[in-house]
């Protein structure tokens, strides 16, 4: 679970650092931005990360599974922010970007790193 504190704290950090800033007034799109891949990112990781150590032969089901729900989600919550909460789009889809890049490569390294950890004998 270490990981998904990683992304969490390192999210909020550069949620913090963006909003500390002088005469940036975008500080709520970059965190609305942030929130939703942060969710699915690290939520992805908790179900992987447990479903690997517990029922391994369920983990491509599951991480198939993930991306279907994920793809309906982000879909809806960039339309809800932009259509309903009415964010500034430019801010917001940078932000939304730049943190599902970044979360996803954070966790793709992490899938990397936890699939290495048994190497099948030959």
């Amino acid at each position: 679970m270490r990981p998904a504190w990683w992304m969490v704290g390192s999210a909020v950090l550069s949620w913090v650092v963006v909003a500390a800033i002088p005469g940036v007034e975008s500080d709520r799109e970059v965190l609305l931005g942030m929130l939703a891949p942060l969710m699915g990112a690290v939520g992805t990781w908790v179900l992987v990360a447990r479903t690997y150590w517990s029922k391994p032969e369920r983990l491509t089901s599951l991480m198939v599974a993930a991306f279907g729900a994920k793809l309906v989600f982000f879909g809806a919550y960039v339309t809800v922010m932009l259509k309903v909460l009415s964010v500034r789009p430019l801010p917001f889809v940078i932000s939304f970007t730049t943190y599902f890049i970044g979360l996803h490569i954070f966790e793709a390294l992490c899938l990397q790193r936890l699939f290495g950890r048994e190497t099948p004998a030959l």
